[in-house]
């Protein structure tokens, strides 16, 4: 039995009025939502992290940015972070591929800590890789040197002074920590003994240098963070390209060699204006990623 209406018939009238007053809003949200689509964010934890530490930055994302599929990789956990930087790269780089491949405008890295330097890698090595900001959250991207209560952990023989005498060696190399352990008084051992930073920072030529470089600055931003009080990082403007020079003196990043040189495109993005440098006092380093003034003043606006 069909229905008619006709102009005069009010009942027609209000049974309009009625689904358009549901529809519009409807047609409304779906529109919002397809202009304010945010990409996806990928979360790759750091040194004996496991995934259920970032709840607290996932909150944050998930309120400023209703929607967002933010993925925690779930791989390294605790004392498995500590196996070789090499490996870690690959396993990442399994899991993250399948979610950049489903996003076809791209995603977001936020590394934290070790896992900075796990990204940098994955970067580095994956030729048809989409994300936009790669967001390095307190990570030692120059190496690290210091007499840190993890150090005190992992080898309580050693001091920082003297762990050389592990980490340049092909033992020492399996250890996650060794091939990025940068030491200002011993530079030439660490250029010709690290496996991983030295040849991600073109500190020791490689013959994937120039395609590493390429695919590195494919990303769309570079945003640095860090702080002074962190007290694990070291020195803690490594989080920032900065480092030690043979006098434990820091050397900003921009004079650094490896930003003059251009080694893997740092000066590159720079001149492009696409480093961004936040710098955070008054946080340790087990609370950036929980930290929400962090979030707000250095994450919140790279992850549209």
């Amino acid at each position: 039995m069909k229905h008619s209406c006709s102009a005069t018939s009010s009942r027609c009238r209000m049974s309009s009025s009625g689904a358009a007053g549901l529809l519009y809003p409807l047609l409304g949200a779906c529109l919002w939502a397809a202009v304010v689509a945010y990409k996806p964010v990928i979360i790759v934890h750091g040194l004996f992290d496991s995934s259920g530490d970032f709840k607290n930055l996932q909150r944050f994302i998930n309120e400023s940015h209703p929607g967002t599929n933010v993925t925690v990789i779930d791989l390294f956990d605790r004392s498995a972070s500590l196996q070789p930087m090499w490996k870690q790269v690959e396993g990442f780089k399994d899991a993250v591929y399948p979610i950049m491949q489903n996003a076809a405008d791209g995603v977001h890295f936020i590394c934290y800590s070790q896992g900075g330097l796990v990204c940098r890698g994955i970067l580095s090595t994956l030729s048809d890789h989409n994300v936009h900001s790669f967001i390095s959250l307190s990570s030692p991207q120059a190496g690290q040197y210091g007499d840190t209560d993890y150090l005190k952990y992992l080898f309580p023989q050693f001091v920082k002074s003297n762990l050389y005498h592990l980490c340049y060696t092909a033992v020492g190399q399996r250890v996650s920590i060794c091939n990025y352990w940068n030491d200002p008084h011993h530079k030439d051992l660490y250029v010709n003994s690290s496996d991983y930073l030295a040849l991600l920072n073109g500190e020791r030529p490689s013959p994937n240098s120039t395609e590493w470089k390429k695919n590195f600055l494919m990303i769309k931003k570079l945003v640095l963070i860090g702080g002074p009080d962190d007290g694990v990082i070291t020195p803690w403007q490594s989080s920032q390209f900065g480092f030690y020079n043979d006098n434990e003196t820091v050397v900003e990043m921009q004079h650094q060699d490896l930003y003059l040189s251009d080694f893997f495109g740092l000066k590159t993005l720079a001149a492009r204006g696409d480093v961004i440098i936040c710098s955070v006092p008054g946080v340790e380093h087990v609370w950036w990623h929980s930290n929400e003034t962090v979030f707000h003043s250095c994450i919140e606006r790279w992850l549209v």
